[in-house]
């Protein structure tokens, strides 16, 4: 049984404005886009900066950890209670205020003095971007009807979750080495700017849904993950038998289990466990939490070893990242097409095969292996296995949710993209000791999405062309 398609905003006594048809929707389109590549962009521009940023701020390994851990948890761990605050405040007044308070972050990084700035100032960017994501996909949700129109929508927006990230890692380094890592963050204060304007001239206001904000849920969805992930970092120092590492691993799963009891008693949850009653989205949720936990590591590892190992500078080693994000964008633009032709389950699996085979052939790195077979080749599996894969995992997120819980589900998507990009790195960090086995922990992590893929979102799909 299927609930009802998305619908266009219509207005409401609550302040609704026109809707979408009348604003353009190539130019709604357009904004969700930017603001969504701006949330994507900064979880990966720092990576190639992170040499820069150790030696101007004299951080220590453990500290760099958590200039990209800082962002990622706040960022994952609050966006059930920023899509919750879209649903009930109205989806376009969340993305004007989460963008606002994004951009204003984004200053404090480039601004930061020490690394306790700057690792403040990256959680309260997550922060922002908590409220900011969450918008852009309930607006994409509400904005355009289920069908053809969505389709291309979630194609692009699955195209800008995968190019992002390996667009932010050129930038960076080509910000780090031609200026300074922090003008990849003040950048964003005129992007930002000119996207408050547009989107408060163009963006249409959602019905909102009166409620409560369940803020014991958003607390606990943040905490455990951080619980986790801090076993894990300090089990990568100390060693898995560390008293400390394993208190903290089990206060995390014990939070996470607590999560799922409140949210089954509260009369609004931030995380509806309804949601997780859809075996596909299920298949989505899981299989999404898995890739971007192996691709966050792919990137970190990558990057230290082409600068560490080769000597690229950090220019350099954001440039090596070309092939595969040549091949990225171009495989995403073909993915609606594609889809015409085939299920987008299909294509999600196809990809993922692309994905395990380029990042198990990077298993076999080594300090001189050639960068043309060894290193860009592989790459390019995992660019089309990106590019692939992306878009129907954000449609398998969403599918089958209605215009009122559509903030809820967008805010599970994102959230397990975080989330998973926070765990993965975290735990792939404290299992291996060299680049090889790092990328050989990546591809167990793809293997796994792909069984989640083949076992949960193939046989809910059908078959079939969505």
């Amino acid at each position: 049984m299927t609930s009802a398609p998305a619908t266009p905003a219509t207005a409401s006594p609550q302040g609704s404005t026109a809707p979408p048809a009348r604003r353009g929707t190539t130019a709604i389109l357009a904004i969700i886009l930017v603001g969504y590549f701006m949330v994507i962009l900064d979880n990966s521009i720092v990576i190639t900066g992170l040499p820069h940023i150790q030696d101007e701020l004299e951080m220590s390994a453990t500290a760099l950890a958590w200039v990209q851990d800082a962002y990622l948890l706040t960022f994952g761990g609050l966006l059930l209670l920023g899509a919750r605050a879209g649903d009930n405040l109205g989806r376009r007044r969340m993305f004007v205020v989460g963008l606002a308070l994004f951009t204003l972050a984004s200053v404090a990084v480039g601004l930061a003095p020490t690394g306790t700035w700057l690792v403040a100032a990256r959680a309260v960017q997550g922060v922002g971007a908590a409220v900011l994501a969450p918008s852009t996909l309930a607006l994409l949700t509400a904005s355009f009807p289920e069908g053809p129109e969505r389709t291309r929508a979630t194609a692009a927006y699955g195209a800008v979750a995968g190019i992002g990230g390996s667009v932010g890692l050129v930038v960076g380094g080509l910000l780090a080495d031609l200026a300074s890592w922090r003008v990849g963050f003040l950048v964003n204060l005129p992007i930002g700017v000119v996207m408050l304007v547009g989107g408060l001239k163009m963006l249409p206001e959602t019905v909102r849904t009166p409620g409560r904000f369940d803020v014991a849920g958003a607390l606990l969805a943040t905490l455990g993950p951080t619980a986790l992930v801090y076993g894990f970092v300090r089990a990568g120092e100390a060693g898995w038998t560390d008293a400390a590492a394993l208190a903290a691993i089990g206060i995390g799963v014990g939070l996470l289990v607590a999560l799922i009891v409140v949210e089954r008693r509260a009369a609004q949850p931030v995380m509806p466990l309804r949601l997780f009653a859809d075996r596909e989205r299920v298949g989505a949720y899981l299989a999404r939490l898995l890739f971007i936990g192996a691709m966050m590591s792919f990137f970190l590892f990558t990057s230290q070893y082409l600068q560490d190992e080769r000597g690229f500078t950090a220019l350099a080693a954001g440039f090596a990242y070309f092939p595969m994000t040549a091949v990225n964008f171009a495989v995403a633009l073909a993915v609606p097409r594609l889809q015409r032709r085939t299920s987008g389950a299909v294509l999600l699996v196809t990809g993922l095969v692309l994905a395990v085979a380029g990042m198990s052939w990077l298993g076999t790195i080594e300090t001189d292996t050639s960068y043309l077979i060894g290193i860009a080749a592989p790459m390019t599996l995992i660019g089309a296995g990106q590019g692939l894969a992306f878009g129907p995992l954000t449609a398998s997120g969403i599918v089958r949710v209605g215009t009122s819980q559509a903030g809820a589900a967008s805010g599970v998507v994102n959230s397990v993209h975080q989330l998973g990009g926070a765990l993965g790195l975290s735990l792939v960090l404290a299992l291996t000791s060299t680049y090889a086995t790092a990328m050989l922990a990546g591809a167990v992590l793809l293997l796994g999405a792909l069984v989640a893929a083949v076992l949960l979102v193939l046989p809910s799909a059908g078959g079939t062309r969505r």
